[in-house]
């Protein structure tokens, strides 16, 4: 937190991309699509798009956070090497990265429902329950990127985040309906975004169905498993 006191502007760089797609939804497309059904209840296209941009904003404050300033500090600055002479061990070191890529993934979530309550398109207070789902969303996607980092040989590899994260932010039932998938569903249902979406949409809108418990499942057992094996990544690389 010290250290970003004066490079704010990183920060809040991953947090427009999302706003940008909701503005421009709101000012042109979302007129020509109408009304889009959550859970039985109608609700206007940049309403049905915003929870999912939310949950797009939080993965990318997470996931880019837990890579390319991960690999910096491991690879270049050898920070960790430093962190090892203290009472720290490696555990606690994955742990401090994976909490502040957390902490930054909720920043730009809780930057979100603000516009989104100043654009008129919160009207439930069950839309607070977003901040925590948004968490979830987060620390998976925290624990995952840090497991990705501890195989990446060089930043050329950081290409492939963007590779990856773009077909997810895309297609994770984020800008249409899972029935809009077809056969294709299944695929979607993969996605560990889809089902950050998902619980985000279910807040905003205020809709609870027994899916959402099936959602949450899903999230925790991939940060789970991301967790314990960014442990054991991390101690092989600086017990070497």
């Amino acid at each position: 937190m010290v250290a970003y006191r004066r490079q704010w502007l990183i920060i809040v760089s991953g947090f427009f991309e999302p706003l940008l797609y909701l503005l421009s939804m709101r000012a042109g497309l979302g007129s020509l699509v109408g009304n889009v059904s959550v859970g039985g209840k109608s609700v206007p296209y940049d309403a049905f798009v915003a929870p999912a941009l939310m949950a797009s904003s939080a993965m990318n404050g997470a996931i880019f956070d837990s890579t390319g300033n991960v690999m910096h500090r491991l690879k270049y600055a050898r920070i960790y090497d430093a962190a090892l002479a203290t009472p720290m061990g490696p555990a606690d070191v994955a742990v401090g990265e994976i909490s502040w890529a957390l902490i930054r993934g909720q920043l730009y979530a809780v930057s979100f429902l603000g516009v989104m309550a100043a654009l008129g398109l919160v009207d439930t207070w069950w839309s607070l329950l977003a901040l925590p789902a948004c968490a979830l969303i987060g620390l998976t996607f925290a624990s995952i990127g840090f497991v990705a980092t501890t195989y990446m040989r060089g930043w050329a590899d950081l290409e492939i985040v963007t590779t990856a994260t773009m077909p997810l932010f895309l297609f994770s039932a984020t800008f249409f309906p899972i029935s809009s998938y077809g056969s294709w569903a299944w695929v979607v249902q993969l996605s560990p975004l889809y089902h950050g979406v998902a619980l985000v949409r279910a807040a905003n809108s205020g809709i609870w169905t027994a899916s959402v418990l099936g959602h949450i499942a899903v999230l925790v057992v991939l940060s789970a498993v991301a967790l314990v094996i960014a442990a054991r990544r991390i101690d092989s690389l600086l017990r070497k």
